[in-house]
């Protein structure tokens, strides 16, 4: 009876290991906020150039090898470089407010490695672009240090929707966006 049961804890010990790193990749908090920021300056230190993004997102599912998130993206950039704003002076404000979807893959012994691929849309507008609506794909990686704190590696490529433009020139004039930054999960 003893080795019965000494063989059940066993099996049931061995059970419970070969489940907890499928467990532990599991992040119980369905909601994410991401932030990033750069900034430069001129030459002679007389002139700055800012950008802080915000993001908030939902995940509507999230299982132990991937999960689809929803949300939404703040973007804003200011630069006072003496020449960039309208008329080649003085300084200039531009955002981006953006809606995307993602797909996350979990890699890892614990889920911690996290490449996602999704779409986003949008609008840009500000003192030296043209107001457009904007779309395009992105990817990334998500690398978790904690259960709910991950640092993030993004890129997307954004097409403007310009007047009088066709589909091809729209995508052809479009620029590249990277990100890193930080996130948290709660």
């Amino acid at each position: 009876m003893l080795r019965k049961g000494l063989a059940f804890a066993a099996l049931s010990l061995g059970a419970l290991l070969a489940l907890a790193p499928s467990v532990k990749a599991q992040v119980a908090n369905p909601w994410e906020l991401t932030l990033s920021g750069t900034g430069s300056n001129g030459p002679d230190f007389n002139g700055v150039n800012a950008a802080v993004n915000v993001g908030v997102g939902y995940y509507l599912t999230d299982t132990a090898t991937n999960a689809l998130e929803v949300g939404g993206r703040q973007a804003l950039t200011f630069t006072d470089l003496g020449g960039s704003g309208p008329g080649g002076k003085g300084s200039a404000l531009n955002a981006s407010t953006a809606a995307f979807i993602d797909y996350h893959f979990k890699f890892g012994d614990h889920g911690e490695w996290q490449p996602y691929v999704g779409a986003n849309i949008g609008f840009v507008y500000g003192d030296t672009v043209s107001d457009s609506f904007e779309a395009g794909p992105e990817g990334g990686v998500k690398y978790y240090v904690n259960a709910n704190t991950f640092i993030q590696l993004s890129v997307e490529y954004q097409f403007f929707f310009n007047k009088g433009s066709d589909a091809s020139d729209a995508f052809s004039d479009g620029q590249f966006i990277y990100g890193l930054g930080i996130g948290f999960r709660f």
